[in-house]
């Protein structure tokens, strides 16, 4: 069957930036394509931040019932029932899922439930039907990443968090990113016994070196059992339960979830002649308009280089929707200064450059760090702290990294990304006015750097 009207733009991947593209370009008058084979919001919206967000909501709820303890509120949450929070969880799941499609119908997106394959350069097979269309934007996103190791049909991938028949009482987490950490965590809120294992030497690679650190003393404070240098290389299945193996060390537990990282969902997409050409970590080469190796296949979102957050996805997404059909030149997009978050316990909120990171590019820099207990367990035996740290280029005097670690650190980043992305200096955070008494003073208030 073949469609011999043609599209403007098809669009396979109803995930962040597919979804964006196809309402901002039908916006414009195309005629979009939007084809999606599993659930429409993509990761994001069903198995990540949003389902993430709302476990780590749940999970705090034990150290808020304590604290309220201290303001005299006498709170019982002895009787914990998974099955609710999973099960709400998954109606706000469906109602977002809806919330989707009547947005895209709205905008007269035509949708394809199944699976799409590129099989011309301007041609895609989905549902034994051939459409045909100028564009063609690969938006798949990714999957979780698994080891070959011997028992790892075992373990759970990080998909499956939220939809567990039951709590286990005791749980491994595989892997020292942020997902990971964010996963031990929700866990450990939530009563379950939790060790994290990670192949290196110290959680949250990439991030800022005090940040890594604090956070994960923080964690282990807060009663999760951090193996580091343990590199998983079997899972043992026992008659009730499992059995974790690595050089050195053994570790017998519940349920094992793996959480090592994310690699790109390119599963029977292209035909053999089709596939565009990958960077060498596997992801699609594109230009900075967002094409291919392939002239008028595009991609972006996470399956190709760059940051992995849903917001880039939409700005990129966004970004190719009008450079090609608003009729205007586009300037390539920025990636400076982009913010992110970290749904940990503490929660890690960060901006710009680590301290590494700007060492090596500007040489001379100027540290400013503070790490404080909040006010708000002030009147509690609770011992939570918050690490802040300013790292500013000392030539320019230009704040090039920002990085929080503690209670709403995403929250208070978010509104100095702004003053960042318009090249704040720290004689501009030294002008404002703080608003006190809060956390987020302590980024205006900080005076003293910090000694060599």
């Amino acid at each position: 069957m073949s469609n011999t009207d043609g599209y403007d733009f098809i669009i396979i991947g109803a995930g962040s930036g597919g979804v964006r593209a196809a309402r901002i370009a039908a916006g414009f008058g195309a005629k979009v394509a939007l084809i999606e084979n599993r659930f429409f919001g993509g990761t994001c919206v069903n198995v990540g931040c949003v389902p993430k967000k709302l476990f780590s909501y749940a999970a705090q709820t034990p150290a808020e019932a304590k604290l309220a303890g201290s303001y005299g509120f006498d709170v019982n949450i002895e009787n914990f029932d998974w099955p609710t929070l999973r099960d709400n969880k998954t109606k706000e799941i469906e109602r977002l899922n809806g919330i989707y499609v009547r947005m895209l119908e709205n905008a007269n997106v035509k949708i394809y439930e199944g699976h799409g394959k590129i099989t011309g350069a301007q041609q895609v097979t989905v549902n034994g039907e051939q459409l045909h269309g100028q564009h063609i934007l690969i938006a798949t996103g990714g999957k979780p990443y698994k080891p070959s190791i011997p028992g790892i049909e075992h373990a759970l991938i990080s998909d499956d968090l939220f939809y567990l028949p039951e709590l286990p009482k005791r749980a491994a987490i595989v892997g020292g990113g942020f997902i990971a950490c964010e996963y031990a965590s929700i866990l450990n809120g939530l009563g379950v016994e939790v060790h994290q294992l990670y192949r290196g030497e110290l959680v949250l690679r990439g991030f800022d070196k005090d940040v890594r650190q604090f956070v994960a003393a923080q964690m282990v404070q807060n009663g999760i059992t951090i193996h580091n240098n343990a590199d998983v290389h079997e899972i043992q299945k026992l008659a009730s339960s499992k059995k974790l193996l690595w050089e050195g060390g053994e570790l017998e537990i519940d349920e094992i979830i793996y959480a090592t990282g994310r690699e790109p969902n390119y599963d029977n997409l292209f035909t053999d002649n089709m596939a565009p050409e990958l960077t060498d970590n596997g992801k699609i080469r594109v230009n900075e308009s967002f094409e291919t190796s392939i002239p008028n296949i595009y991609a972006v979102g996470d399956v190709i280089e760059g940051m992995e957050l849903t917001p880039v996805a939409l700005a990129e997404g966004m970004w190719l929707a009008r450079h090609l059909f608003s009729g205007n030149k586009m300037k390539p997009l920025s990636y400076e200064m982009i913010p992110s978050a970290v749904f940990c316990e503490p929660s890690i909120g960060t901006i710009g450059l680590t301290e590494e990171e700007a060492r090596e590019k500007y040489g001379d820099i100027t540290i400013y760090k503070s790490d404080f207990r909040p006010m708000r367990y002030s009147l509690s035996d609770m011992q939570p702290r918050t690490l802040m740290k300013l790292v500013v280029d000392t030539k320019s005097d230009r704040v090039v990294g920002l990085h929080m670690a503690g209670d709403d650190a995403g929250e208070i980043t978010q509104g100095f990304a702004v003053g960042m992305k318009m090249g704040a200096t720290k004689a501009d955070f030294d002008a404002t006015i703080g608003i006190h008494p809060t956390a987020a003073e302590e980024f205006v208030t900080m005076r003293t750097p910090v000694s060599e």
